[in-house]
């Protein structure tokens, strides 16, 4: 008799932590943030003053909502690719309750303890509405909503669309329209192009919380992967880079050090200064949004926005 021993299975975070971090330069995936720790520290980010994305787009929700409805026309479920809390929806999804019954809520992110959280809410706040929860990676595709039976609205909104690189970002709304049955639509949130001084405090806030949130990343590596990150010698560093019309969110180290990830069997050297690249925000303009979409196989029908023009939602057809 053979005794076959099992391998121990790595956190599903472990491939995304060594191609990136064996890349040169050095990068971490923005999907790795959100665990439980860095799911909550988002939210925080969302309440703070500087960070004006989530008021200003819960402000066009909240004055458009049912507009933004009856252009859908006749939706019977809403998709949310990166529920996350859901608070915006709520003014949606309240719209949609108002012309048909029932509605089913299909919240879609890569961390289980988020849409816990948002599907308990949303339970709450509006008992009618039917919850389902999906924990996929939405950016390898969801075939399996066009099963779904009825017209569908897609969303993806807090301009999340903004972490992917433009040939990304077209290869991702390919992805959506694949899954997206004749009549649906998707619901896509714009951050638009503004002054440095406006969007340096939105990254980079007074209290600390994206910088908490931005190391919370290798707090989770040394966690899940036996990693050994001194999180005091990274500093967050935020990057306005004019020419790419994008925010880049950076962990510098302070000190050349070396850095082991026991799982991976990982030994990294970091010299003075060198950063982990870890996440983009493109802030747009008109021209690169019909592109993205263009690319990706769809049209936009209608925009709406701020007095400022500060956010953009757009409702796209195939």
């Amino acid at each position: 008799m053979h005794v076959r021993l099992q391998q121990p299975t790595l956190s599903p975070i472990a491939e995304d932590v060594a191609q990136g971090l064996t890349s040169m330069p050095k990068t971490l995936s923005p999907k790795l943030f959100y665990d439980a720790a860095g799911s909550e520290l988002f939210e925080r980010i969302t309440e703070l003053t500087e960070y004006y994305p989530t008021a200003t787009e819960r402000k066009i929700f909240q004055t458009h909502a049912s507009e933004m409805i009856a252009q859908a026309a006749g939706s019977t479920a809403v998709v949310e690719l990166g529920a996350g809390s859901a608070a915006k929806t709520v003014l949606l999804l309240e719209a949609l309750a108002k012309t048909h019954e029932p509605i089913t809520y299909y919240p879609v992110d890569v961390s289980a303890a988020a849409l816990e959280f948002c599907s308990d809410r949303m339970r709450e706040m509006l008992p009618k509405v039917r919850v389902v929860p999906k924990v996929l990676d939405f950016t390898q595709g969801m075939p399996q909503f066009r099963q779904v039976p009825g017209r569908k609205l897609f969303l993806f909104i807090g301009s999340s669309i903004g972490n992917f690189e433009p040939l990304e970002a077209s290869l991702f709304l390919k992805q959506v329209r694949s899954s997206m049955n004749p009549g649906d639509g998707l619901l896509l949130g714009t951050d638009m192009r503004k002054s440095r001084e406006i969007l340096i405090p939105a990254y980079d806030d007074s209290q600390g919380v994206t910088a908490e949130f931005n190391k919370n990343v290798l707090v989770r590596i040394n966690r899940e992967l036996g990693g050994n990150f001194d999180l005091d010698s990274f500093e967050h560093r935020i990057v306005w880079n004019s020419d790419l019309s994008r925010i880049e969110m950076h962990l510098e180290s302070q000190v050349a050090q070396a850095v082991s990830i026991e799982a991976l069997g990982l030994d990294l050297q970091f010299e003075k200064h060198e950063t982990i690249h870890t996440e983009n925000s493109y802030k747009f303009t008109m021209p690169m949004i019909e592109s993205i979409a263009e690319n990706g196989g769809l049209r936009i029908e209608r925009t709406w926005s701020d007095p400022k023009h500060w956010f953009t939602v757009h409702l796209l057809r195939a």
